[in-house]
Formats: C-alpha cells, sequence, structure tokens
C-alpha cells in the first residue's frame, strides 16, 4: 500500500515521544481512501485545523470501543493519537547491479520474490503484509537477497515490527546485514533480544571491537537505516521513517566501492522458547502526512460486515480544547519549570486574586495541596481585603494590608502540610512574591517547622532594604541585610529567593553573592504579610509562590519580572515560543527571520489558540499544526518574499494536473484599499489607494494590532493596501494526480508557503506560466492513487523591492516595499 495507518493505543498525545505507535494499515478500505485537508482557504485566512477521514475493517471486532476482546482494549477510545505517512518506493531501472535504495518490499503479498530473494527457517510473509523470521532453537531464519545491490551513494532503510523475546535462551537476535563478498565481512545492525541492546556493526573476519552498543528502545528504534554518501558510512535510526538520529559513522570501507552485495534479513535463538521477529516496509520513503487525535470510533454494520469511519483532527483541537490562560504573569509561575533542566517543580503558588470579601487565598499549583492561606486577625483593628490592586499588565487583583499598627491589622497564614515539610527537607526551596508598599520595618514572608527550630523570614528594615533572618538550632535567628537599596518605595517589586544558592533577586537582579542563610529542614507554617503577630505589612501583595527543585534557579525565577510589562516589546518568534509553553508544546518550529516586536498579553482569560492568532494576524505570518509531530509551526512574513526558481518546491506542465478543475480567478474577494489600523494605546490610522478607490470604489478593512509603535501600525496597515488595491489574477486551486508523476516525493514535500509553477499554460491564459504559494490542500490517499488538490494564491503578492534587482527593482511595478 502506497501509506501507513498508525494508532498509538493507550498513548498520551501531549507525549509524543512515549507513544508505542502500532500499524493498522492493513485495515484500511484503500478504495475510499485516506483523505486530509490541512491549511486555509486563501492567504488572507486563518489555517483550519487539520482533519482526516478513512474507513477502517472491524470484522474482529478489535476497533471496537469497549470491547473486552479486542487486542487494542482499553485504548479504542476519544483522543487516540493516529498518524499517517505516504510511503515511496523507487523503482527499479536499469541493469544490475542496481543502487541498494532500489531494493524494496512491502512483504504484503504473502509469498517471497524469487527475484529478490532466496529464504530458510520458514520464513514466511504473513496475512498483515510482514516478513516474520521464526527463532526456532538451532535454527536461522532468513531472507538473503540475490547479490545485485552497490551502497555506494544509496542506502537500505527497514522497520523493525517486533524483536523476539529471550524465552530463557542465552543467545537470540534479528538482524540486517549488507554483505560483502568477504566471509565475515559486512555492515549490520543487531538487535540482542537478551540483553535488549541494539548495535551498529562494522565487522571484519566476523567481528567489530568498535560496535556502538545501545539500549534497545522500540519507539526511538523503529525504523533502521544504512546509508552511505561522500565516503562516510552512516547507522540511523528513526521512530517515524522521517526522522533520522545518526547513532554511527565511519569512513567508507574500500570493500562498498567493489563489491556488490547481498542483503540478509535474519533471526535466531540457541535455545529456549521458540519465537519470532518481524520486519516491514523495506526501502520505503516515508513522507508524513498527518498527526493528530482520533475524534470518534463509530461501529456500523453493512449485513454482517463491520467497519468504523473514524475523523481525526491535528494539533489544534487539542489546543482549542484548553482552558482560558491566566495573565501571562500567572501562566510564567505556572510553566517556568519547564525551562529548568533540572528536576524542578511548582509545589505552592497562591496568586490571592480571590473575590472582595474572600477570607482565604487557595493553592492552584495542585500538587502537595497545602493549605490555604486564611485571614488572620492580630491585636484590633486593621484589615485585609482581597480584589483589590494587582501586579500591572495581569488584570489580576491582589491583597491590600491596612493594619492598625505593627502589631494590630490581619495577614494570612497556612499550613503547608506534610508533604510539603518532607519535600522541602530533601529539596531546595525557591520563593517568590510581589508586593508594593511605603512602610518600611515590614515582613514580606515568613516560614517555619512545628517546633520553631528552623525559621526563615523576608523583611524589609527600618531603611526599606530588604533583609533575612534565619535560624536551624531555634531562637534567635541571625539577621543578614542585603545590598537591595530602599524597596519601599510605593512600587511593585518581585522578590525570588534562591535557597540552593543562598541568593536574592529583585526585579530580575541579582544582590549580592552567597548569603549566610540557614537551610530548610521540615518548614511548614507559611505566614504572608507578617510573622507570628508582628510586623504586619503594610501595602498591597500578590503571586506568592514556592518552588522546589535540584539546584539552583533563582535566575530562572527572576526572569518573570518581565511580566510586569507583559513582556513587551519581545520579537513575536520569541512571543510564540511563549505562548506555546503555556499550552505545554515543547516542539515550536520557527521559520523566516522577520520578527517584529510585540505588545502586551498580559491579562488573562483568552485561550492560547486566540493570543496565538493575534500574534499571527499581527505580524501577516502563518501559523500551523506540523504534519508530523505533535508541534506548531509559525512562518514569519519574509518567509514568502520574492520567491526564487531555485527554491520552487516543483514545477509541472499544465497538461499533467488534473485539468478539468483548473481555474484562473480575477475578482474582488481580496480587494481591499481602504485599511484604518490602530493598536492598543495608539493611535488610529488611515491608509488608501486612490487609484484602487477610483477604479472600484471603497473596499475597507479595519486592523487592531499588536504592535509596540504607530509608525509600525501605518506598516502593517500600507502592505495590506499595496497587496490587494488591485490584485493580479490567480490560480487558486491546482489539483494533481502525484502518485504517477516522477517527482511524486518533491509534490509530497509541498506544504503551506511553499510555491511550484504550473508552466505551458493554454495560450488564453496571462502567461506562460504562473507561480503560486500552497495555502492549504486536500489530498485522498488510494491504491495507485494520490490525488492532490492544491489550495494557491499568486505569489508575486509577496514580492518585495530589491534596488537594481532585474526582477523585483521595479517598485510599484514587481513589487512593494517589504514591511
Amino acid at each position: 500500500m502506497p501509506v501507513l495507518v498508525e494508532a498509538g493505543w493507550g498513548g498520551v498525545v501531549q507525549m509524543p515521544w512515549s507513544i508505542t505507535w502500532s500499524d493498522i494499515t492493513s485495515r484500511v478500505d484503500m478504495v475510499q481512501g485516506v483523505t486530509i485537508s490541512r491549511g486555509a482557504s486563501d492567504e488572507l485566512s486563518e489555517t483550519q485545523p487539520g482533519t482526516c477521514t478513512m474507513t477502517l475493517d472491524n470484522q474482529d471486532g478489535w476497533l471496537t470501543p469497549g470491547n473486552p476482546d479486542s487486542g487494542y482494549a482499553p485504548f479504542v477510545r476519544r483522543n487516540a493519537p493516529i498518524r499517517v505517512s505516504a510511503l515511496y518506493y523507487p523503482t527499479r531501472t536499469g541493469a544490475a547491479p542496481y543502487p541498494l535504495a532500489m531494493l524494496c518490499d512491502e512483504f504484503d503479498d504473502q509469498r517471497m520474490d524469487a527475484t529478490l530473494w532466496t529464504s530458510a527457517g520458514g520464513a514466511t510473509e504473513t496475512a498483515e503484509g510482514r516478513l516474520r523470521l521464526p527463532t526456532a532453537p538451532g535454527v536461522t531464519a532468513r531472507y538473503t537477497s540475490l547479490r545485485q545491490w552497490t551502497l555506494t551513494g544509496s542506502q537500505v532503510t527497514v522497520k523493525l515490527v517486533a524483536v523476539p523475546a529471550a524465552g530463557g535462551s542465552s543467545s537470540a537476535y534479528t538482524s540486517l546485514s549488507l554483505v560483502s563478498a568477504t566471509a565475515g565481512t559486512r555492515l549490520r545492525w543487531y538487535v540482542n533480544a537478551v540483553t535488549r541492546d541494539l548495535r551498529a556493526v562494522s565487522d571484519v573476519g566476523g567481528s567489530d571491537g568498535s560496535a556502538v552498543i545501545l539500549p534497545y528502545d522500540p519507539i526511538e528504534h523503529a525504523w533502521l537505516r544504512i546509508r552511505e554518501t561522500a565516503g562516510t558510512v552512516y547507522w540511523e535510526t528513526s521512530s517515524d521513517g522521517w526522522d533520522w538520529v545518526i547513532r554511527r559513522s565511519r569512513s567508507t570501507p574500500a570493500w562498498v566501492g567493489t563489491d556488490q552485495i547481498q542483503v540478509e534479513l535474519a533471526s535466531s535463538r540457541t535455545g529456549g522458547t521458540s519465537g519470532y521477529a518481524e520486519w516491514d516496509y523495506l526501502g520505503a520513503q516515508v513522507r508524513p502526512r498527518f498527526w493528530g487525535v482520533v475524534n470518534e470510533w463509530p461501529v456500523s454494520w453493512s449485513g454482517l460486515q463491520s467497519s468504523v469511519s473514524i475523523s481525526a483532527t491535528d494539533l489544534f483541537k487539542w489546543l482549542n480544547k484548553q482552558p482560558a490562560l491566566r495573565s501571562m504573569l500567572g501562566m510564567e509561575v505556572l510553566t517556568r519549570d519547564t525551562l529548568s533542566g533540572i528536576y524542578s517543580w511548582l509545589t505552592a503558588y497562591y496568586p490571592l486574586s480571590e473575590a472582595a470579601g474572600s477570607t482565604a487565598a487557595g493553592d492552584i499549583a495542585g500538587y502537595s495541596t497545602p493549605g490555604a492561606l486564611a485571614v488572620t486577625q492580630v491585636g484590633v483593628g486593621g484589615s485585609l481585603e482581597f480584589g483589590t490592586e494587582g501586579v500591572p499588565e495581569t488584570g489580576e487583583t491582589g491583597v491590600t494590608m491596612t493594619p492598625a499598627s505593627a502589631t494590630a491589622g490581619q495577614y494570612l497564614v497556612a499550613d503547608l502540610g506534610p508533604q510539603f515539610a518532607a519535600d522541602a527537607s530533601f529539596w531546595s526551596p525557591h520563593y517568590q512574591i510581589w508586593f508594593k508598599t511605603s512602610t518600611p520595618d515590614r515582613v514580606l514572608l515568613g516560614i517555619h517547622d512545628p517546633a520553631l527550630d528552623w525559621q526563615l523570614v523576608f523583611a524589609l528594615n527600618g531603611s526599606g532594604v530588604l533583609t533575612i533572618e534565619s535560624t536551624d538550632t531555634g531562637p534567635p535567628t541571625s539577621l543578614v541585610t542585603t545590598s537591595t537599596g530602599n524597596l519601599a518605595n510605593g512600587q511593585w517589586h518581585h522578590f525570588v529567593f534562591d535557597q540552593a544558592h543562598k541568593r536574592v533577586y529583585v526585579d530580575g537582579v541579582a544582590y549580592g553573592g552567597v548569603l549566610a542563610v540557614k537551610g530548610p529542614l521540615d518548614y511548614r507554617t507559611l505566614y504572608v504579610g507578617g510573622y507570628r503577630g508582628g510586623r504586619l505589612f503594610n501595602g498591597q501583595i500578590a503571586q506568592v509562590a514556592i518552588h522546589l527543585a535540584t539546584g539552583p534557579l533563582g535566575a530562572l525565577y527572576s526572569q518573570i519580572y518581565d511580566a510586569i510589562t507583559g513582556f513587551s516589546p519581545e520579537s513575536a518568534d520569541w512571543r510564540v515560543e511563549r505562548l506555546a509553553r503555556y499550552a505545554g508544546l515543547s516542539s515550536v518550529t520557527v521559520l523566516g527571520s522577520t520578527h517584529d516586536p510585540v505588545a502586551s498579553q498580559g491579562p488573562g482569560g483568552s485561550t492560547v489558540v486566540s493570543r496565538l492568532r493575534e500574534v499571527e494576524s499581527t505580524e501577516s505570518g502563518k501559523l500551523y499544526a506540523e504534519r508530523d509531530y505533535y508541534g506548531i509551526a509559525y512562518q514569519s512574513r519574509d518567509l514568502r518574499y520574492n520567491p526564487s526558481p531555485a527554491d520552487e518546491v516543483f514545477t509541472i506542465a499544465y497538461a499533467d494536473t488534473e485539468t478539468g478543475s483548473i481555474e484562473l480567478a480575477d475578482d474582488d474577494q481580496k480587494l481591499c484599499n481602504e485599511v484604518e489600523a490602530s493598536r492598543p494605546n495608539g493611535a488610529t490610522q488611515r491608509v488608501q489607494a486612490a487609484e484602487s478607490i477610483l477604479a472600484f470604489g471603497v473596499y475597507p478593512e479595519s486592523m487592531n494590532l499588536l504592535k509596540t509603535s504607530d509608525l509600525s501600525v501605518l506598516d502593517a496597515a500600507m502592505w495590506r493596501v499595496m497587496r490587494y488595491a488591485n490584485p493580479a489574477p490567480e490560480l487558486r486551486e491546482v489539483p494533481i494526480e502525484a502518485y504517477t508523476m516522477p517527482n511524486y516525493l518533491d509534490i509530497l514535500d509541498a506544504d503551506i508557503s511553499s510555491y511550484f509553477t504550473v508552466y505551458d499554460l493554454p495560450s488564453q491564459a496571462p502567461a506562460d506560466e504562473l507561480r503560486v504559494t500552497v495555502e492549504g490542500y486536500t489530498e485522498t490517499i488510494k491504491e495507485g492513487s494520490h490525488l492532490i488538490q492544491f489550495r494557491t494564491s499568486e505569489s508575486s503578492t509577496d514580492s518585495v523591492w530589491v534596488i537594481g534587482d532585474s526582477v523585483y527593482g521595479i517598485l510599484g511595478v514587481t513589487s512593494r516595499l517589504a514591511y
């Protein structure tokens, strides 16, 4: 089959590296085929969630949800991961010796191809389309090719489906070998089923003292490849047949350039219980087409024949289900540990953003379930109010404390619980708190163990300078005065203490070196805005958090201070990566180099997708889900500037397209000759194209952009008007039956923002050839067919002025000013 469909039974989509993929290709109804839709309808539309549909055979009931007898139970369920790839097998042409890449076998006809192989030891091709090599004691099962292949400048690729179990044997293995004309001299991948290791081997005389030995991982080592290029041999592994990792390399042995090679797939054991190894997809070149989750498993019958017609959606389904984000500050606290590079986690987080009238503040870290910070009265008088002023650019409230005196008023106290006490005795706590006050000589935060032997207090002295009091032997505490300067200055400040390095950070800056502060043990009682009935804080406090880590991370947590500006003016690519982190995405591909500063998105309340879309529209970029992994890609607008023929993914003659579906469009769908544009807290500006308005009338648009200057807003508005005041005629859809084309792989490589040329157009066309940019596509893969309907736009729309360039040097004719 020209397709590979795999289900990640039991896998968790947000942990793609942990998914074990099961091949379900043999179940696919290839008469109906697999249909995939991806991208946008045109360059002015947002990319839509990618979709995939297919019908699967369910005659054995294994795809029936809730069927306890299914071999996939209990994982036939909603949101099961699924991925689809197109497979290409090079055609063997010319005369022997052939390049090794032309040795291809799908093993799907249940018989050995005698023009390629000899076999021994009971090797068979299964009904599921795999090569099965039995491992009976003392018997070597094998498929051995004819000696008619060369490795120079070529490769062999195969999927290792199953490794034999040890089965009580002292030796059991399966291997892929490239055998020279000299006995005992070969290149191979070798899996030792007893020790569970994978070996990259270059044997001479039957041994290799420099073999690379890896712990065998059935996920990471699902595909194996041996490749030779430019005088070097590479042993490579892949989890999907597309993204390869080099495990070993060496200079090409002399025999590779002189000998014709035999390929051998073999398996054997010395004793124990019989088993088998399985191999598949020999010679396949893999091109990923879809990565997502199954929406439902609807079982249907036609008479007694059962099938399941599934639909799946790419990563944007997962993203669209995410709850609204907290403020950027809050999301930084919640996700910053993903950047630590060491073992660390958020153990307690009190945003203090409860509504007015609340009497306690809860933890949202959700790890060790510490108790709430409860309002506690000391003496008579004073107040503590929730729902008051919070940190700027968060949209979240904080707590205002107004004591009657330093010893009369209200503050917050919590029992952090036994889990925190145990963890904090072993891991290094890191504290952070935001505060604003004009009153010195007050406490920000304190913590101690039940016996008061271990205490830690952060306070401002009479000059507003940060001090730290600590003890590990009971009262009295020792005092350390930092070099922060006066922090009781009526401004918001962010304080971080790193107990691993015993360092202080205020507003993102480290103050002093290692401080003489005592270490933690059994910390359990937390105080905010005072300590044990005294030095009650007067001002605002918000966003109290405690992290635990195996090492020093104060510098990392101190960077959260920039949330006070909503991380403005960071560049668009950094903003996209930041927002993706908030959604738990570890894979973000940024393409292009023009990334303007973007304004604050500090307050919470909107979803991660809506925030990403704001950046996308502000920058005239493109955002979409990857088709080969759990991740997103973001393209900046300059990726489309001035397409070069050298960078086209392919070219195609008009006669080779599905000509009945091609149409040249020239309408007002994209026409825009007046834009009114604005930005947060900035000017509202209007840009017009007078000649276009005179010719066509007014076609207005409005834009509200996350820009950081009025000039950049004006540039964006002019960019829109200059491109679409008089759009050129264009091909908006180009259908291609790709499977029969000699440049099939090039066509499969086309993705969003790729471009190609359709040439030898009919005489009625405005030009002999037109270059188009891919905005999206719908494809259907069937047996012997791969029809792709590309949705395209006119590539010249994104041409920019280059002084002196023969093509792009005519401003206003072949190009416009870059934005």
